[in-house]
Parts: C-alpha cells; sequence; structure tokens
C-alpha cells in the first residue's frame, strides 16, 4: 500500500481553509486541516472533511447523460455535444439570440477554470438573458461599490485582526463562514478580538451562534436594517461626531442632508431597536480607535438591499475607518493588475423583455428569469444553460420556475447530480469532483482578510472533458462552430487573443513584448492554468516575464503547497478607487432618489403580522452538499424556528407541523419553537425541499425538508440593484390545516 499527503484549498466556501489530504492506494483516506497552511493554521469545518465522499458519491454524475423518451441514457461526449448542437441552432435561427438564456450558480466562484471558461459562452450566446446567484444574495454590495468607488469589484473588507469594534449585520460568519470577507475560522478571529479588548456588536432578529459569542445583540426587525444605518448616521452628524480624518469623499453634506427624517426615535417602532441604544452604538462605534461595520446576506436580500450597503459603507468613511488597519479595506488579489482602472459604473443598459428590469454587470434579476420563459413573444426564452446551479430550490417563486423549466424547448446542465433543477434538462454535462480539478480562488483571493494566495493541482485524474473544456465545447457549438470543434484549439485562441490585447496595452507590464515570446514562456502549463500563469505574472506582484525576477509566477506559487501569506492588507487608497474624481462619492444620485421609498416604509409601518427570514448552517452550503451523509445525519435541521410566545399564541407545538402560508405558495414544516428568534419573526434554512420527483440524491431525499423559495415572491425586488428578496417576507402561520 501507498501513502501520501496533499496539500489544497477547501471549494467548499469562502473560508479559502487550507486541507491535508492523506491517500491510501489513490484513494482518500482522511482529511484534516493544514496546520501549516498560513492562513488558516490548521483551522477545517465539518464540510472540508467530506471532499474524499463527495468524489465518491455514487450519484455523481460521471457520463453525458441525455433525455430519450422522457429517461435520461448515458451518451458520450460526442453524442451529448452533437444532440446540443441539433436542437440549440435551429432555437437561434428561427428566435433569435435572446431565446437563449444562461443561468450561472454559486459553485462557479469557488475556483478558478469555469470562471474563465464562461464569460467567452457567454458573449458566443449573444443573449440580454445572463442570469446569477449574484442578485439572489449579493449584487447589492457590487451596485454600492461600483458608485461609491469606481468599480463593482472593489469591495471593502472588514479587519477584524486587528479591529477594535466589530458591528456585524445580518451575517452569522460562525456557521456561514463569513461571505464576501474571505477568511477561516471566524471564530477564532473574533475570540481574539475580544481577548484584546475590542467589542463585538451583532445585528440581527435571530441569536445566531455569532450573536451568542457577541458582546451585544440587538435584535432588529427584518428588512429595516437600511433605517437604522441612516440612524446611526443621523446621530453621528447630530452629535458631531464625524471625523474630520476621513479620505477624500464628494457628498459629505448631501449625505447630511438625506440622513433628516431618520432619526432614532423615528425609526425605532420600524426597527425594533429603541432610540437611546440607537444612539448608543453610534457613539461607541465613533469612539472606538478602530471600528468597521459589515453587513452580509440578512442587509442585502431584502427591498432595501443597496441602501443598506451603502449605510454600512458610509459608517465606514465617515468614522475615519474605511482603508486604515483595523477598518474596511480594500484587498487586492495576486492576479489583479495594481492602479485598476476601469470605465465608469453603469447600470441599465438594457433591461429585460417582460418586466423591464434594467441589467447590473452585464445580467439581469433572476427573479424575473421564469417571466422571460413563460411569457410568450419575441424574445421568449426557449432554451436555457445552467452551468454548476440549482435556481429551482435557491430562486424565488420556485414553484413558477419548475413549471417554467419543464416548457422548455432545449435545456442543458453542467452539473454533478441530477437534481430539482437538472431533472428538466434534455442534456446533462457532468462536472468534475473538487479533487479532479486544479484550484485557485479568483474571486475570494480578491476578498480576503490577508493578502494570501494558493494554488493546488488535481489529487486525481478523469477521464472525458473537463468542467472547462465541456463550456468551451459550448462556445463553439453557440459560435456556430458545430460539436466538433476541439475545445483545446478554441481555448488556445483565446489566449493569443488576450496575450495580444496585454502586450498591446500600455498599462500592462509586457506592453511591447512579443506575443510568440510570452505565449511560449505559458506554454508549460496545462490550458486553463496559461491563462491563469498570465494573470499572475502580470498582476500586482508578478514578474512581468523577467521584468521582475523576484516577482510572482504560477510556478512559484506552485512550489508553496501550503499556500503563501504575504502579510496583512494595505492602505491602498489611490489604486483601489476609480471613480472619476478620484474620491469616494459618499452620495450617488440613485440612492439619494431611493431614500423617499425607505422613509415611506418607516412611516406606514405597523405592528404586528409574521415575517419569514432564512438562516445558514454549518453543515450546509446551499443545495448542493445536502448528499453527503454525514453532514445531514442526526437532528433534521430543516424545521421553522419560531418564538415560545408565537407558538403559544397560534397553537403550534414543538416538533408538529406547522403550515406557512405566503402571496408565492405554502409550505407545511416541521416546528422548533425557540427563543433564538425574535417574535414575530419565523426561519427556515435556504436549500432545501429534495423531494421532487425525477431526482437521483438517494441521501437528501431520505431528509427532503421543505423549500423555502415556494414562499419568496419574485415581484418584490431591490430595485437599485434587481436582488432578490428572500427575507422579511409576510407569512400566515398557524397550525397545519388551521392558518
Amino acid at each position: 500500500m501507498t501513502r501520501r499527503t496533499v496539500h489544497r484549498t477547501c471549494p467548499l466556501c469562502e473560508a479559502t481553509c487550507g486541507l491535508a489530504i492523506t491517500l491510501q492506494d489513490d484513494a482518500v483516506k482522511v482529511i484534516r486541516g493544514d496546520r501549516d497552511n498560513p492562513f488558516s493554521r490548521g483551522f477545517i469545518c465539518p464540510k472540508g472533511s467530506t471532499l474524499g465522499r463527495l468524489h465518491d458519491d455514487p450519484d455523481r454524475i460521471r457520463t453525458p447523460l441525455i433525455r430519450r423518451d422522457g429517461e435520461f441514457v448515458e451518451a458520450t461526449w460526442s453524442e451529448a455535444l452533437a444532440e446540443i448542437d441539433r436542437r440549440l441552432s435551429p432555437i437561434l435561427a428561427e428566435h433569435g439570440r435572446d431565446a437563449a438564456a444562461l443561468y450561472i450558480g454559486n459553485p462557479n466562484a469557488h475556483g478558478f477554470q469555469n470562471n474563465l471558461a464562461i464569460r467567452p459562452f457567454a458573449k458566443a450566446l449573444g443573449t440580454k438573458n445572463i442570469y446569477s446567484a449574484s442578485t439572489v444574495d449579493q449584487m447589492p454590495k457590487h451596485v454600492s461599490s461600483g458608485h461609491m468607488f469606481g468599480h463593482p469589484g472593489t469591495i471593502p473588507v472588514p479587519d477584524i485582526d486587528r479591529t477594535h469594534h466589530l458591528l456585524l449585520l445580518g451575517a452569522n460568519p460562525l456557521e456561514s463562514n463569513g461571505s464576501l470577507a474571505t477568511a477561516p475560522d471566524w471564530q477564532g478571529r473574533l475570540e481574539a478580538l475580544r481577548a484584546r479588548g475590542g467589542r463585538l456588536v451583532v445585528v440581527d432578529p435571530r441569536r445566531t451562534k455569532t450573536a451568542a459569542m457577541a458582546d451585544e445583540h440587538l435584535a432588529i426587525r427584518p428588512g429595516s436594517d437600511a433605517a437604522w444605518l441612516l440612524s446611526l448616521l443621523w446621530v453621528l452628524f447630530d452629535e458631531d461626531l464625524i471625523t474630520r480624518e476621513m479620505v477624500p469623499v464628494n457628498g459629505l453634506d448631501e449625505v447630511r442632508r438625506a440622513t433628516s427624517g431618520f432619526d432614532p426615535e423615528t425609526t425605532a417602532g420600524f426597527t425594533g431597536i429603541d432610540a437611546e441604544t440607537t444612539r448608543r452604538a453610534a457613539r461607541d462605534l465613533a469612539a472606538a480607535p478602530s471600528a468597521c461595520v459589515y453587513g452580509r446576506i440578512g442587509t442585502h436580500t431584502v427591498e432595501f438591499g443597496t441602501l443598506a450597503s451603502w449605510g454600512v459603507d458610509v459608517l465606514n468613511v465617515v468614522t475615519g475607518n474605511l482603508d486604515r488597519p483595523g477598518g474596511a479595506m480594500f484587498p487586492l488579489g495576486l492576479h489583479q493588475p495594481a492602479n485598476r482602472r476601469s470605465r465608469p459604473f453603469r447600470q441599465g443598459r438594457f433591461r429585460s423583455r417582460v418586466r423591464e428590469l434594467p441589467e447590473t454587470l452585464g445580467e439581469l434579476p433572476v427573479a424575473t428569469l421564469a417571466d422571460e420563459i413563460l411569457t410568450e413573444g419575441p424574445g421568449q426564452v426557449r432554451a436555457l444553460f445552467t452551468i454548476a446551479g440549482n435556481p429551482a430550490l435557491t430562486t424565488p417563486d420556485a414553484d413558477r420556475l419548475n413549471a417554467a423549466l419543464a416548457g422548455l424547448e432545449l435545456m442543458v446542465s453542467v452539473d454533478i447530480y441530477l437534481n430539482e433543477t437538472t431533472r428538466h434538462a434534455d442534456v446533462i454535462l457532468p462536472g468534475r469532483s473538487a479533487l479532479e480539478k486544479s484550484h485557485y480562488d479568483l474571486a475570494f483571493t480578491t476578498l480576503s482578510l490577508r493578502d494570501y494566495a494558493m494554488y493546488s493541482p488535481p489529487v486525481f485524474d478523469h477521464d472525458g472533458l473537463s468542467e472547462f473544456e465541456a463550456i468551451v465545447a459550448l462556445t463553439g457549438i453557440a459560435a456556430g462552430m458545430g460539436p466538433d470543434a476541439d475545445p483545446a484549439f478554441l481555448a488556445e485562441a483565446a489566449l493569443v487573443s488576450q496575450v495580444q490585447s496585454a502586450v498591446a496595452d500600455v498599462a500592462s507590464p509586457i506592453h511591447g513584448r512579443e506575443a510568440d515570446e510570452i505565449l511560449k514562456e505559458l506554454a508549460v502549463w496545462p490550458i486553463p492554468e496559461r491563462f491563469l500563469d498570465l494573470m499572475i505574472r502580470t498582476g500586482c506582484k508578478g514578474d512581468g516575464f523577467g521584468a521582475d525576477p523576484d516577482g510572482m509566477t504560477l510556478e512559484r506559487l506552485a512550489a508553496a503547497p501550503h499556500g503563501i501569506d504575504f502579510g496583512p492588507l494595505r492602505s491602498r487608497f489611490d489604486d483601489a478607487i476609480s471613480t472619476a474624481s478620484g474620491r469616494v462619492e459618499l452620495a450617488p444620485e440613485p440612492f439619494l432618489a431611493d431614500l423617499p421609498r425607505l422613509a415611506e416604509a418607516v412611516r406606514n409601518h405597523r405592528a404586528g403580522g409574521m415575517v419569514l427570514v432564512g438562516r445558514r448552517e454549518l453543515r450546509s452550503n446551499n443545495s448542493w452538499l445536502h448528499n453527503v451523509e454525514v453532514l445531514v445525519r442526526g437532528k433534521r435541521r430543516c424545521t421553522l424556528h419560531l418564538h415560545p410566545e408565537d407558538a403559544e399564541r397560534l397553537g403550534v407545538t414543538d416538533g408538529g407541523p406547522v403550515l406557512v402560508r405566503s402571496n408565492a405558495g405554502q409550505v407545511t414544516a416541521t416546528a422548533e419553537v425557540t427563543d433564538t428568534v425574535m417574535r414575530g419573526v419565523v426561519s427556515l434554512p435556504y436549500g432545501w425541499g429534495h423531494d421532487a420527483p425525477g431526482t437521483r440524491l438517494s441521501v437528501a431525499s431520505e431528509r427532503p425538508g421543505v423549500n423555502t423559495n415556494v414562499l419568496t415572491d419574485r415581484i418584490p425586488i431591490d430595485p437599485l440593484s434587481g436582488n432578490a428578496v428572500l427575507n422579511g417576507i409576510p407569512v400566515e402561520v398557524g397550525v397545519s390545516g388551521r392558518p
């Protein structure tokens, strides 16, 4: 028997922990946290230890599937691609490019190969019907960053390792492992914050695991975060607590005027937080030696998500905590160029056909995908591609979307499971397991709380096309090149074009070099890695292909199997801010124009009624880990949390059935009576509902739970970002059969 240990990054959430994987005879024996990883230092959550089980899962799709007479049958790659070409080409020829749509799922962010391949595929499709998980949970942050800082990817993160005061809203990093703020072991980091005398304040309608360890937990009415943040700003202006040592800004006076009407007394009934507590929270924030405000999914997936995101960033600016150690800082990924400049941030370059919703970042709100499929007329979506996503569970008005998917003329999925979404597909192209592909975090190194990077080669070989090659093959089909175009040739051509653009770019460190020379140096790597090596070598720490002999290359990164920690984040205002003025734009006009809508909500609020919020759990990552037995065993977790007083008033018993009804639909869940949720609020976790016919999820189907998105309505969205409203949903709750 041969035994060896390999090291790689865990791709199952945003924490990017280092793993030490012990193999015996080319099978996974055990997975532990990598103690030599300088970022995670041995930390691992329950998910990371299951990569071997995911790899060996007998339900995982390993060969292409084609639907024949209502049943899936195995096919060769050639047969599958030919079937896609045969059916797609007539649709595009007869109905135009907008007859096709693309949905990009969350797992695509957890790696680099799909990231590189998807954009050319979307361009080849030539459709405006591009959708992703971004408009389910994070688009408000991109919009606020785009308007305020100049680029939607310039997202400040909380420097929790050095801060003295962390105000955390709508986030539960002890169970989510963090989001839009990449770091392993949040619990250890927050414990260190408190041990050095710092203060942790959590604002959440639930007493989450994170809230339970805080110095103070403030229970807030779901969806009211934006109003509360404006009240904090009102106090800072009213009591002259605005710092005079902030970064260069435009619009401070406009923000001062915008907060009028949001004083703590006015907003208290709407938020559920009394005026004196709000005043004290504002004073504490201003008085701290360093502080940071961080808001996440609970502040984004509501009707005022962008205003809440804006309020977070404005507070960090006016307290002097933007771009300083211990405040909110701007990461810079190894592959990113320094001094990134961009075109002015724009939205609404086109609109959706049915509801006329504006685009953001080249995509439309996924809340309107079902409308585009079901509504007849020119531009109706007839063909859909899904890549590593499960929108049938994770997007609003799930029953309606499922009906829409069933009526498509063509659906193609790239996925590892026959799940609630892919069961509707005509062709499924298998993805690889995490251990069968190389790994580098294109997305999460740009959100990291330390300057860190790691590259992991594949652990196991794989027959057939990789996901990268499959998406490139789809690109060839969409471009009219047919099913037989060589993916390697197409990818090589794209690489040549990218190198030629780099040598022609006056801002590039390889400007003026010969493209053939650069391509020759890249040729030692597989094609996806050639793109990555090009990005690293022309990035902020790159060697510039010899211009800086001490600079980074993919080869040097690969030679560090535990990853490289380049140190804490550094202040970098001048190269991070890319607005036309070179200053932070504190008062973007669209945000100010949306404030009357928030003010009206505050004025018209009436107490009473129940609202629904979601929740995250440590052993779950959306919907795609529920087929791993070790992660779902034990106490059933897809339960409806409700407060004891609400349960008594409604006649609901712990462990009994409870009916939940909204404008969109209804579910019958199992009640879990708990005082961890505030009165008037009920909570269901995301990503469950594994009882759909036609799936192949043997473990998940034994513990199906219910789909909370049967209850979410597709109509309400955050108008500034198009983000779906998944929290603060008005519901009726009662004993099953007696709502």
